[in-house]
């Protein structure tokens, strides 16, 4: 019983009302086929009373009849001397004959004594047959004898005419009581059948909306958890069915949302991007997969005394340019599998494969030295600096903002978590901040190896080093 409802439960939905249908339907079937059946041996029976024991009953009362009509002809013509009276004697045998022969013809026939009767009738037509043609007196003693032998004749003719009338009766109520058992045994399997069917019916139903209407009160509850902001131990659906395979998309999209929740609570509030959390997640993610990477940290040089001689204002207007203008090369020269995050202030990240950060580096390299003059006024821009003083009073000139890039790879090296990339980053970027131009330079260090780093000058390629 367990197996079997195990079984119905790990069917679709679909599948168990097609269940609880069939199983109604056959059994609709079955109570049509004993119905019908049973009416089919009720219109065989009645069939058969109709066609052979109400025609025989019908049959032995006219060959009484017509005996008893033999018989009053025959006296008549007897004690009349009429031939009129002889031929209507002859006409009434005909008739008998004929009721016989036409008794002879229905079913289920074989047992009853016709041919006895026929001998006896013919014995009894030449008995008066005989006293015609003797012509005796009625009162002789000859005439006596030959009537006496008439009469047993006769006798046994009713005997045998009223048996089959008899046994035609017998068979008659026999077959009677037959269909009315087959009627009432009918009619009890049928509300039987009926009665059960509808008990199953409403047993299938109850097992299949009940369950159905559990699984989905328990995704309710599980959407409320979900808009709630509860993400993790949502109510279980263990059905193998359609609500089954929605609770496992409710349970990857509740990760999902739960992954976009952290990254939107991460996203740096100007710019939009992943944050911190999600930039480490990201790397850590394909450093275990052990993919290979390319860990590119974007760093603006002389962004701070651009800010304390514009304002936060302008400078907020060049981190999100850059931002922008960042997303746009990721996606232009990196693969689908590119990540672009803002860890906070003018230090951005890209993550990208290795055969991928070059041309990511120097598009970025071209766009921003075109782009970022367009922030200074035109005084600045044509000096090509910033005037300003230190807290000591000396004047002192600050460049035009140009953008630093360390890219860190796991090429050469192994590299086990954001910690030590970072770390590594941090370096190199102090290194790229020394040049005095937009840069990017690459750790290129071996485990267990000498230090080898080198940097990429775009527009001056012969200062490589």
């Amino acid at each position: 019983m367990k197996r079997g409802l195990a079984r119905l439960f790990r069917l679709t939905i679909a599948k168990k009302l097609l269940l609880g249908f069939l199983s109604y339907g056959i059994l609709t079937i079955v109570i049509a086929i004993i119905a019908l059946s049973s009416l089919q041996r009720l219109n065989e029976i009645n069939h058969r009373i109709i066609e052979r024991d109400v025609r025989l009953i019908q049959m032995t009362d006219e060959m009484i009849e017509i005996l008893l009509a033999q018989e009053l002809y025959g006296r008549r013509s007897f004690i009349l001397k009429s031939s009129e009276m002889e031929v209507l004697f002859w006409k009434r045998s005909e008739e008998f004959e004929n009721l016989l022969q036409q008794m002879g013809y229905l079913p289920d026939v074989s047992s009853l004594p016709l041919d006895r009767i026929a001998a006896l009738h013919q014995e009894y037509n030449r008995l008066f047959k005989t006293g015609w043609e003797k012509r005796e007196d009625i009162s002789s003693r000859a005439f006596q004898d030959d009537d006496r032998q008439i009469r047993r004749k006769q006798e046994e003719l009713f005997q045998l005419v009223q048996g089959i009338s008899h046994d035609a009766r017998e068979d008659q109520n026999e077959k009677g009581l037959k269909t009315l058992n087959i009627g009432r045994s009918a009619f009890w399997m049928t509300a039987g059948l009926s009665l059960g069917g509808l008990l199953l019916g409403i047993i299938i139903a109850l097992i299949i909306t009940r369950h159905i209407s559990f699984s989905i009160h328990r995704l309710k509850l599980s959407t409320r958890e979900i808009s709630e902001g509860k993400f993790d131990h949502l109510p279980e659906v263990r059905n193998q069915d359609e609500l089954g395979d929605l609770f496992q998309a409710f349970q990857k999209m509740a990760q999902r949302l739960k992954r976009l929740e952290e990254m939107s609570l991460d996203a740096n509030p100007l710019t939009h991007l992943p944050g911190s959390v999600a930039i480490e997640n990201v790397l850590n993610k394909r450093l275990r997969e052990g993919a290979l990477v390319a860990f590119c940290q974007l760093d603006l040089s002389n962004f701070k005394a651009f800010n304390d001689r514009y304002g936060y204002a302008r400078g907020n207007e060049v981190i999100q340019a850059t931002a922008r203008m960042v997303t746009d090369v990721v996606n232009a020269q990196g693969n689908k599998e590119a990540f672009f995050g803002h860890i906070g202030g003018d230090d951005f990240v890209v993550i990208t494969s290795p055969q991928g950060y070059e041309k990511i580096c120097h598009a970025v390299i071209d766009s921003f030295d075109k782009m970022v003059p367009d922030f200074y006024d035109m005084e600045d821009r044509q000096r090509g600096c910033i005037q300003g003083e230190t807290r000591q009073g000396q004047k002192v000139s600050f460049p035009i903002m140009t953008i630093g890039i360390a890219v860190v790879t796991n090429q050469h090296r192994e590299l086990k978590n954001h910690i030590q990339v970072g770390e590594i980053a941090a370096e190199m970027k102090n290194y790229a901040k020394s040049f005095s131009r937009s840069i990017f330079v690459v750790d290129r260090r071996k485990d267990n190896g000498p230090r080898q780093t080198d940097w990429n000058v775009p527009l001056l390629p012969e200062m490589e080093e």
